[in-house]
């Protein structure tokens, strides 16, 4: 584990607590029902949860990125959809943090600690997966000053609930590189943006994820963040090693709970007399998911510790999330098999970290462009640091 500091154990100690008390006992109700955990949501704030990345300046009770990381996996150990409430959250107040002018930071970060605010990013549009350079929403300025948005963005978590959005958009289409043309606008809901429908989803059930219509919208000239066009693909991928963190987290949250629901009815579940963890071959199967879960968390913290410290950490938050994310695909498919007949029954939760384990594979880039990420960065560095 990670050396946290005895305020940051006792962080991460209430956030357990309050997933053990409160989020496990309703999350497959919640779950199934598709509801939004209003309820789980006015705990987190007063928890401070969504200040955990804010400076104490504005109001917030800032944490390590391995406390941080600790926070999330706990929150997705009792159910996925508590951390995504506040991982898009995150991401945005890391952007004010670093990038901000001091009025958008006095605008939005103390009501974004209190939770009185809930921030969502809009990058993904609907022709443009994982290449952000290619996206095609414009922001062109106006004579009169600020900006005029057309496009289309999907995939937005919390995208109903949020007070605040980091839209990613062409500032100038014509730049080269096209990164070069690509600037971050912080914008509210308002005349021109339309939320047009929730997507229907495997997993990941309770928030909304969401389609955005900007047509016509008009954006102030204080909404450019940092006051300078041209910086927003570098800031929002400075800030996505935070969200990719954030993701690997889930990730072995999620692997955590499957590993320790088989390990608890491997030893309830009797067959031929005995428990069926001392069959051969369902030992095997916990030993490999304990594991794997444990080198997956081994891997955030790594990852998060460089990230504090100031070290780059591109690649290694790539290499947390491609190996995190896989792990928990594979432990659940094995804790549903520990589990037979009852690992694909919805009376047990095992179907729900089955379904949304493969979000972590996709989410804050897909699998297949961190491996990309790491190869590059690999050959750009001379190999591993060790």
């Amino acid at each position: 584990m990670a050396n946290l500091s005895a305020a940051e154990q006792a962080v991460v100690d209430t956030v357990r607590s309050f997933t053990d008390r409160e989020v496990r006992p309703v999350a497959r109700e919640l779950e199934h029902a598709n509801t939004y955990p209003e309820e789980l949501v006015e705990q987190l704030k007063e928890l401070g949860v969504f200040g955990l990345a804010i400076p104490e300046s504005y109001g917030g009770t800032p944490v390590s990125m391995p406390c941080f990381a600790q926070v999330t996996e706990e929150l997705a150990r009792g159910w996925m959809t508590m951390a995504g409430t506040m991982g898009s959250h995150t991401v945005v107040a890391t952007l004010l943090r670093r990038f901000g002018t001091e009025q958008q930071r006095q605008r939005y970060l103390p009501r974004m600690a209190t939770g009185e605010i809930r921030a969502a990013m809009a990058l993904t549009e609907p022709d443009g997966g994982s290449d952000l350079q290619a996206l095609t929403t414009n922001a062109r300025s106006l004579p009169e000053g600020g900006y005029l948005v057309d496009g289309a963005k999907m995939w937005i978590t919390n995208a109903r609930r949020s007070g605040l959005i980091a839209l990613l958009c062409k500032t100038d289409p014509a730049a080269e590189p096209r990164h070069a043309g690509i600037s971050l606008l912080l914008v509210e809901h308002g005349p021109g943006l339309a939320v047009s429908r929730d997507l229907p989803k495997l997993g990941y059930k309770g928030v909304e994820t969401c389609e955005l219509a900007f047509t016509g919208y008009r954006a102030p000239a204080e909404a450019l963040l940092g006051g300078e066009e041209g910086k927003g693909f570098a800031q929002m991928m400075s800030a996505l090693e935070t969200g990719r963190l954030q993701v690997a987290a889930r990730a072995v949250g999620v692997a955590q709970a499957a590993l320790d629901d088989a390990l608890d009815y491997a030893q309830q579940r009797e067959s031929f007399g005995k428990p069926i963890w001392k069959h051969q071959s369902i030992g095997n199967y916990l030993a490999e998911m304990a594991t794997k879960t444990t080198a997956a968390r081994q891997l955030v913290r790594h990852a998060a510790e460089r990230l504090e410290s100031g070290q780059r950490c591109d690649m290694e938050a790539g290499m947390a999330k491609l190996f995190a994310s896989e792990t928990a695909l594979q432990v659940a498919f094995d804790a549903m098999r520990v589990h037979g007949a009852n690992g694909y029954s919805t009376e047990y939760d095992l179907e729900r970290y089955f379904r949304d384990a493969p979000l972590m594979i996709i989410g804050e880039g897909t699998n297949e462009i961190q491996r990309n990420v790491i190869a590059a960065q690999l050959v750009g560095r001379g190999g591993l640091d060790y």
